[in-house]
């Protein structure tokens, strides 16, 4: 017995993967008339408390204000106007806000993911699919490309026709898959090294981004909310997160953030514990025929310098309005968009390198990067105008020099 066809359905552009880029994306897309639909393998409410990034560059903020989308965030997100590093026992505070005019704010990605989510499906009527299983992306390179996959509740299948296929469905999505090895080049960087990631209950013990260099290994704060503060371990590539133990890991805190005059770290339970490795990919070109990547499907940055939802939130204004222009004529927009994202990617993984070989040199264990990081931060602190290179940078204004 045959299998019935698939209910079919179409739009203009059909999304996979509800993140920031393909949230933000859909949104646009839709205030510039321009049907669209959005699959999501998770639930809404995972999405909603899904634990990632939480750093906002200014101009990224600016930019969702200008389409109605940061109402809450510029309501309810913290900001950070200065940038600290420790080692050999003292404190060394940039203000970046003052060096570079911008500041970042602190908005956690689940946040604006529920925002996005709300802007889209409750407030402008956006076709959300939740829960979407065996997503599969069909003649990509052709004329007529569609998407299918299966109802989460009855296991039928649906194809949805459309003109345009955005794959913002992340590192381990169907969408980047689509496309023939033989058709686009991946570039991969390992740091050599790995991150113990960590959310604890208690508020932050400092007013920034506090990284703390040690021969032991990095030591990083990041305030997230007046009661959650994010921090960071140096750990050796492929450490098990159960072998850091509650008083292990606050041990290894207050060595590496220790400095004169700076404030006790507050303690409190870990709600996340989890290890990451160091390394970075990109994808070029980021498109294939008619479908396009954003985000972590074209290119991961380490969360060294905080640079991954931003590169994700340009990547979906690139594509929105090179998609719009599309609509009304213009197909220049399209052409270009690959080498649009990668120039604002590669700047910020240079960034992310330099900052890496400056935080990670102390235990490197190797003299040669030791003496060269030691000199690079000795230059940072003691040049005003190597200070203000980096809080353009750091900041993200810098990113398309």
């Amino acid at each position: 017995m045959s299998s019935p066809s698939p209910a079919r359905t179409r739009t203009s552009v059909a999304i996979v993967g509800a993140g920031p880029a393909g949230l933000t994306l859909a949104n646009l897309l839709r205030a510039a008339g321009v049907d669209c639909v959005v699959l999501e393998a998770e639930s809404r409410e995972f999405i909603e408390r899904r634990p990632r990034a939480g750093f906002i560059e200014e101009w990224a903020v600016r930019a969702l204000d200008r389409h109605g989308l940061a109402g809450r965030l510029l309501e309810r997100a913290e900001t950070q106007a200065e940038f600290e590093f420790r080692f050999d026992g003292a404190r060394h505070v940039l203000r970046t806000a003052e060096l570079s005019g911008s500041r970042h704010f602190v908005y956690p990605q689940p946040l604006l993911v529920t925002d996005l989510v709300a802007s889209f499906a409750d407030e402008r009527g956006g076709d959300v699919l939740f829960g979407v299983r065996d997503v599969r992306l069909h003649d990509v390179a052709g004329d007529r490309p569609a998407v299918t996959y299966a109802d989460p509740v009855t296991g039928l299948r649906h194809l949805i026709d459309c003109d345009f296929i955005a794959g913002c469905d992340g590192a381990r999505g169907v969408s980047r898959a689509a496309i023939p090895a033989d058709r686009m080049v991946m570039t991969r960087h390992d740091h050599g090294v790995a991150w113990l990631a960590l959310l604890a209950e208690a508020p932050p013990s400092a007013d920034g981004v506090v990284f703390g260099i040690h021969e032991s290994g990095l030591g990083a704060h990041m305030a997230r909310s007046p009661e959650v503060t994010r921090y960071y371990l140096q750990v050796a590539p492929g450490e098990i997160a159960e072998n850091w133990s509650h008083e292990r890991i606050w041990d290894a805190l207050h060595t590496r953030l220790a400095a004169s005059g700076a404030r006790p770290l507050t303690e409190g339970p870990l709600a996340e514990k989890v290890v990451l490795d160091m390394h970075n990919y990109v994808v070029e070109p980021m498109a294939y025929g008619r479908l396009y990547l954003a985000g972590d499907s074209a290119h991961l940055v380490a969360p060294i310098a905080a640079k991954g939802m931003n590169l994700a939130i340009n990547d979906a204004l690139l594509l929105a309005d090179a998609l719009i222009a599309h609509y009304r004529g213009d197909d220049g927009g399209l052409a270009g968009y690959s080498a649009a994202c990668l120039r604002r990617v590669w700047q910020y993984l240079e960034f992310s390198q330099w900052l890496s070989d400056v935080l990670h040199g102390a235990s490197s264990g190797d003299r040669f990067r030791a003496g060269t990081a030691s000199a690079r931060l000795r230059r940072l602190l003691g040049s005003p105008s190597a200070a203000q290179s980096f809080a353009g940078l750091y900041i993200g204004e810098e990113a398309d020099l």
